[in-house]
C-alpha cells in the first residue's frame, strides 16, 4: 500500500474517516508548524478519540472527589490504588468493551477481561478478582440472546484460562440495549506497598522494550471505533476484530510480577487502546520525557505492515517497559524464560518528543504531550430533556394489579431479577484458592492471602432511575454498591465507574451525565468513597437511539475478619425476619412498572444520604458484632423480591410475614435505604438496640410461604419451591426460547 501524502491527507480531508475534525487537524497542524502526514495524522486521530482523550468528559470529571486517607493512586494511572492496612494495597479499574462487544460478542467480551488485568497487573499487583457488569436486550430478540451467550462465554473463557476467579458482577436488561450491550469488566488485586509501579518513560538514554505477543494488523483504530456509534447493516464490513490470548496473557502477567521486584525497572504500561502510540506517548508525557522507537524492531506477525500500521494496532498481550540503560539483556531473559519474546525498540529522549524510525526515516514526530496532556477538550452543551419537568411533576401512584401472587411470581421471572445462576456457573469462581463468597451473593468476597481480612466487590447501577432523574440515580448507584458491601460485611472505600453514555453532541445526554456524575459525587462524599479512577464510554447507540444512561459503580469494600462475612440468604427456620426501612409509593422506573407498562415514567425513588449513611452504619456495626444471620437490600423488584432472594440460599426455605400499608406499595415500591435481615431469636435484643429503623415483620419457616396484611389477608401463599423454581429457571429459559 502506498501511502497518501500528507498534502492528500489534507485536501482530499482523509483526516475525516479517521474521526477527526477540520478543527482537530487544524489545530495538529499549528503543533507541528506544518501538515501532517498520513502516519501522523492516524496519530492524533486516535489519541484525540474521545475513547483516549476524554475530550468531552474531562471537565465534568473534575468534579468527582478523587482523595482520600486511603487513596495511594487516582485517577490517571493504569489503575486506582487503597491502602488496606498492613503495608498492603487494593489495585482495581473499570472498562468497558462496549463496541467490540455489539460486532464480536465472544472476542469483545474476552478481551475486556484481558486488558483490565493488564491495567491491575501492569501496576506492580497480582490480579486476584474479577468483576462484571453486563447490559443486554431483553432476549425477546435472537441477536440479543446470541449477543449475550457469547459475551458471557467470552468473559468465561478468558478469566477461566488465566486463573483468575470471576466472584462478582450484574447483568441487566432493557430493550435500550438491544444490539449494543453494555460489557464493563472489572479487575482487582493486590500489592505491598513497594512494588507499585508506574507508566512511566524517564531517564535519557534508558531503553524502551516491547514485551508479549507479535503485533498484527488486528484492532487498527479500535478507539476511534469505540468512540462513534455503531450501526447495524447485514452487509457492513466489520473492522478486524483484535483476538484474545489468555494463555500468553498468564505467562506476560507472571512474567511483568517477577519484573516489578527488579531494580532496573523505570515504567510498565499495557499497550490497551491505540496500542503502541498510547502506550509510548503517555509513558513520555506523564515523565516529561520524549521517546524514540524504531519501528524496524517491532516483532510483527504480518508481512510489509507500515508505521501507520504498527502504531495504531490493537493486538493483545503486549506491554511497553522502560528500563536502565545497560540493563536490557536480563529483562529479555526474565521474558525469554517464560517464552515471551522481548526486545528492545527505543529509547528514552530529553526532547519530549515521540519519534518513530522507519526503514532509515523519520516516519513521525510529534510532542508527547500534544498527543496525551494538551488535546482538546470540548465543553458540550448541556439541556435539560423536556421530559424530565413532565415526570418530576407527576404524582407517585401505586400501579393497578390484578393478582399480587402471580405479579411476584411474574417478577422473579423478569431477566434482570431472575437468578444469574446460568452465567455464573461458567465462571471458575473458586481459582487460586482465596474465595470466600462466590457469585449470587450480596457481593464477591476474596481472602487476602495470608491475613484473616477479605476484600468484598460489587457491581451496579440502574440505569431505568439515571434516566428519570440523573442526579438521584447517581446517588442510588454509589448507594446500593456500598449497601451491596455492607450487607456482606465489608466497610465501603472506594469506587471506580464507567460512565456509559450516548453521544455528548446530543445536549440532552451531556445533561444526563453531568447530573449523574453531580449524584455520583455527593454520595460518594457522604459515604466516604472516592473514585480512584474509571471509563468513560460515550456514543454508545444504535442508528441514532441512545442507550439508557448507565453510570456503572464498581465498588471494593473491606472485611476486616473474615469471621464477620455475612450471608445474603438465612440460614436457618426460626430466625426473626426484619426490614428496615419503610416503603413509599415510589413506582417511577420499578421493574413492576416496566413490566405492566412497558415503559418508565415519573419520579425515579427519592435518597437521602444522610439516612443512608446511617442505616449502613448500624447493619455494619451490627454485622460486626455478630447478631445478624443475613442480610441483602430492597432492590429491583421491591421488598417481595428481597423476601424471596432471602430465603433462596442453598437450603430453600419459606416465611411467613406480615407488613404494613397497602399490598402494591408494601411488597413492590423500590424506595431506598432498606434491608432485610435475619437473626437468631437469641439475638434480637442485641440487634434492636443497634439498628433504630428494623422492624420485626415475621420468622423463617421450613418450607410455606405466607406474606399478608395487617388486617390478615393473605397476599402471597404457596410452597417455598414453588416460588424458587420461578426464580431459578426463567433466564435459561429465556435464552432458549425461540423467536
Amino acid at each position: 500500500m502506498v501511502e497518501p501524502t500528507a498534502q492528500q491527507v489534507k485536501e482530499e480531508k482523509l483526516y475525516l474517516q479517521m474521526g477527526m475534525t477540520d478543527e482537530e487537524f487544524a489545530l495538529a497542524e499549528k503543533m507541528l508548524g506544518r501538515t501532517p502526514n498520513y502516519t501522523e495524522t492516524g496519530i492524533f486521530s486516535a489519541m484525540w478519540s474521545e475513547h483516549c482523550s476524554y475530550k468531552s468528559s474531562t471537565p465534568v470529571l473534575k468534579r468527582f472527589p478523587t482523595k482520600g486517607p486511603r487513596v495511594l493512586q487516582g485517577p490517571g494511572e493504569g489503575a486506582g490504588i487503597v491502602d488496606i492496612g498492613d503495608n498492603q494495597a487494593a489495585v482495581f479499574k473499570m472498562e468497558s468493551h462496549n463496541s467490540p462487544s455489539a460486532i464480536e460478542p465472544f472476542i469483545g467480551a474476552a478481551t475486556g477481561a484481558g486488558g483490565i488485568l493488564r491495567d491491575v497487573f501492569s501496576m506492580g499487583a497480582r490480579p486476584v478478582a474479577l468483576v462484571n457488569s453486563l447490559r443486554f436486550g431483553d432476549l425477546t430478540d435472537a441477536r440479543d440472546r446470541f449477543l449475550f451467550k457469547e459475551a458471557v462465554a467470552g468473559i468465561a473463557h478468558y478469566g477461566n484460562v488465566i486463573g483468575i476467579p470471576t466472584i462478582a458482577g450484574e447483568a441487566q436488561f432493557d430493550q435500550s440495549y438491544s444490539h449494543r450491550p453494555l460489557v464493563n469488566a472489572m479487575a482487582v488485586g493486590l500489592l505491598n506497598h513497594e512494588d507499585i509501579q508506574k507508566g512511566v518513560a524517564s531517564g535519557v538514554g534508558n531503553t524502551v522494550i516491547y514485551a508479549g505477543a507479535k503485533t498484527g494488523r488486528d484492532g487498527i483504530h479500535g478507539a476511534t471505533m469505540s468512540s462513534a456509534e455503531v450501526t447495524i447493516e447485514e452487509e457492513e464490513e466489520l473492522p478486524i476484530m483484535q483476538g484474545g490470548d489468555p494463555y500468553l496473557e498468564k505467562l506476560v502477567m507472571e512474567a511483568c510480577l517477577e519484573l516489578v521486584h527488579y531494580d532496573s525497572l523505570i515504567g510498565i504500561q499495557d499497550m490497551g487502546a491505540a496500542g503502541l502510540t498510547s502506550s509510548a506517548a503517555e509513558m513520555a508525557s506523564k515523565a516529561g520525557y520524549g521517546v524514540e522507537l524504531n519501528l524496524d524492531l517491532v516483532p510483527q506477525r504480518e508481512e510489509g505492515m507500515t508505521a501507520y500500521e504498527m502504531m495504531l494496532s490493537e493486538s493483545q498481550e503486549r506491554m511497553l517497559i522502560v528500563v536502565k540503560e545497560g540493563h536490557e539483556q536480563e529483562v529479555i531473559d526474565l521474558f525469554d524464560k517464560y517464552g515471551i519474546e522481548a526486545c528492545a525498540i527505543g529509547k528514552v529522549t530529553d526532547d519530549k518528543m515521540l519519534r518513530l524510525l522507519h526503514k532509515g526515516e523519520v516516519v513521525a514526530e510529534i510532542k508527547a504531550d500534544d498527543l496525551a496532556e494538551d488535546n482538546p477538550v470540548y465543553h458540550k452543551e448541556s439541556k435539560e430533556p423536556a421530559y424530565f419537568a413532565e415526570y418530576q411533576a407527576m404524582d407517585n401512584v401505586a400501579p393497578e394489579v390484578k393478582d399480587v401472587k402471580q405479579t411476584a411470581l411474574d417478577l422473579l421471572q423478569r431477566p434482570t431479577i431472575a437468578s444469574k445462576a446460568w452465567v455464573y456457573n461458567q465462571f471458575d469462581s473458586e481459582a487460586r484458592g482465596n474465595t470466600v463468597v462466590a457469585p449470587g451473593s450480596s457481593a464477591g468476597i476474596i481472602r487476602v492471602e495470608g491475613t484473616n481480612k477479605g476484600l468484598a466487590m460489587t457491581s451496579d447501577c440502574n440505569s431505568r432511575y439515571i434516566y428519570l432523574d440523573p442526579e438521584t440515580g447517581g446517588k442510588i448507584a454509589v448507594s446500593e454498591a456500598a449497601r451491596n458491601l455492607v450487607c456482606s460485611g465489608a466497610e465501603p472505600i472506594a469506587i471506580t465507574d464507567c460512565l456509559n453514555f450516548g453521544s455528548p453532541d446530543k445536549p440532552e445526554v451531556f445533561w444526563q451525565l453531568e447530573q449523574s456524575a453531580d449524584g455520583i459525587s455527593a454520595a460518594c462524599l457522604a459515604l466516604d468513597t472516592p473514585v480512584i479512577g474509571g471509563n468513560v464510554s460515550l456514543s454508545n447507540e444504535v442508528n441514532g437511539q441512545s442507550v439508557k444512561p448507565t453510570p456503572t459503580i464498581g465498588m471494593v469494600g473491606l472485611v476486616n475478619d473474615l469471621s464477620e462475612v455475612t450471608s445474603s440468604t438465612a440460614q436457618q427456620a426460626g430466625d426473626a425476619i426484619y426490614v428496615i426501612g419503610e416503603a413509599l409509593p415510589e413506582f417511577g422506573g420499578s421493574e413492576l412498572q416496566q413490566m405492566l407498562e412497558g415503559d418508565i415514567r415519573g419520579r425515579a425513588p427519592q435518597l437521602d444520604l444522610d439516612v443512608e449513611k446511617k442505616r449502613q452504619n448500624q447493619v455494619l456495626q451490627a454485622i460486626r458484632e455478630g447478631v445478624v444471620a443475613s442480610a441483602t437490600d430492597v432492590s429491583e423488584g421491591g421488598l417481595a423480591v428481597a423476601l424471596f432472594e432471602t430465603v433462596f440460599g442453598e437450603t430453600v426455605f419459606g416465611l411467613d410475614v406480615t407488613l404494613r400499608g397497602e399490598a402494591v406499595t408494601a411488597l413492590f415500591s423500590e424506595t431506598q435505604s432498606r434491608f432485610v435481615l435475619t437473626v437468631r431469636e437469641e439475638n434480637r435484643q442485641a440487634f434492636e438496640a443497634i439498628v433504630e429503623d428494623a422492624v420485626h415483620v415475621g420468622t423463617v419457616t421450613a418450607q410455606e410461604v405466607s406474606i399478608k396484611g395487617e388486617d390478615g389477608d393473605v397476599w402471597i401463599a404457596g410452597t417455598a419451591s414453588e416460588f424458587h423454581d420461578a426464580w431459578k429457571g426463567a433466564l435459561e429459559c429465556l435464552l432458549n426460547s425461540e423467536d
